[in-house]
């Protein structure tokens, strides 16, 4: 009995020890971890988190738990925060941990696609096409169409090319046409009629010599001029003239200045205007044109038509003022070749107000039809 009673005492004190130490708290044990090798937790963030849930010894009951006897020496208050904010934060997982030794966090980098990736060591990115910087560098030379003057010297190739524009294109060359060379059938007045025009020089200048006129059988020479002209070219289609006029028939003769215009225009009608200023003050005007319509390769039907006018009235050369004379014609040719082309047709010649007054008080007939035949030839 003796030695059961110690046995007893022993049990009930080592129970009581046991259901001690089993009430105690999680809370209420040292967890000051500043000391454990080995432990690291990284530091919060100082962007205020979302709400999180509560943490997870927040809904436990402490009210049985005896705080008297618990070793609170080791433990450390976290430290205050170093702005107030107006709500504090949730406690969190570890909010009672001594975290005082813990190495203080780098700043975070933006997460991105290689936030983890070490890239000090990989090259920078090189600039292309439109990514490249604006400069200031001049603009290169406008291209040119004389190329080997970037091998050869461009004095040497100027005069190369002048001598090829000299031997290709500024050659000179000369011309004699007649355009009217025919025989006119006039009711017992048979006569004759001519229209020559000779020129010499390149495609810009020219000297011109031109001439016209027209005469009866048996009665000679009625009338005929003859000019002397400088041609410049002042279009692709027109030249400026201007030269000296000598009229030989009708007497008196005059002499005349010669400034005109012909050429080519559109449609193909050549065409041509001339003013004439007498040694006696008169001034007479000149207007003429044709066209060649081709029938077939050798056939061409060529209508004309050519108009004088005056300023004033001249009694000398039985000249009235306004238009003079005029003579519309209609001609077909065949082109034996391109330089021989006889042909036929009609002509009709008439004299209008004061000159056709002069032709009846001279016993004319101041309009005539005539029948004409002749050759076009030029060499």
């Amino acid at each position: 009995m003796t030695r059961r009673v110690p046995l007893l005492v022993t049990a009930s004190v080592a129970f009581a020890l046991a259901a001690l130490c089993a009430a105690a708290p999680a809370t209420a044990q040292d967890q000051a971890m500043a000391d454990m090798p080995g432990m690291k937790v990284p530091a919060k963030k100082t962007a205020t988190p979302a709400p999180s849930s509560p943490a997870a010894h927040h809904g436990h009951d402490m009210q049985g738990m005896n705080h008297a006897g618990m070793d609170h020496s080791g433990m450390n208050p976290a430290p205050a925060p170093a702005a107030a904010t107006p709500q504090a934060a949730p406690a969190g997982e570890h909010a009672g941990h001594d975290m005082s030794a813990m190495p203080a966090p780098q700043p975070a980098a933006p997460a991105g696609e290689h936030g983890g990736h070490d890239m000090a060591a990989m090259p920078a990115t090189q600039q292309t096409g439109t990514n490249l910087p604006a400069g200031d560098a001049p603009a290169p030379a406008l291209p040119g169409d004389h190329y080997a003057d970037r091998v050869y010297s461009p004095a040497e190739m100027a005069r190369a090319r002048h001598e090829m524009m000299k031997e290709e294109g500024a050659q000179t060359f000369s011309l004699i046409m007649f355009n009217l060379a025919e025989y006119n059938a006039r009711n017992g007045r048979d006569g004759y009629r001519w229209d020559a025009e000779g020129w010499f020089g390149g495609d810009i200048n020219r000297f011109v010599v031109k001439s016209e006129g027209e005469g009866a059988f048996r009665e000679g020479v009625e009338s005929a001029e003859i000019q002397a002209l400088y041609s410049r070219a002042i279009g692709p289609y027109f030249n400026l003239q201007a030269g000296l006029r000598y009229d030989f028939r009708p007497n008196p003769a005059r002499t005349y200045a010669v400034v005109g215009v012909e050429g080519l225009a559109p449609y193909w009608f050549e065409v041509g205007g001339s003013l004439f200023l007498s040694n006696k003050g008169e001034l007479l005007g000149r207007l003429e044109g044709y066209y060649d319509q081709r029938l077939t390769q050798r056939l061409v039907l060529q209508p004309r038509v050519e108009l004088d006018f005056a300023a004033q009235d001249v009694p000398e050369t039985r000249t009235g003022a306004g238009l003079s004379t005029a003579e519309l014609g209609l001609r077909l040719r065949y082109e034996i070749t391109r330089q021989f082309a006889p042909y036929i047709g009609v002509s009709y010649d008439a004299k209008a107000g004061q000159t056709a007054r002069y032709a009846r008080a001279d016993g004319e007939d101041p309009t005539t039809v005539n029948f004409v035949m002749g050759t076009r030839i030029w060499f």
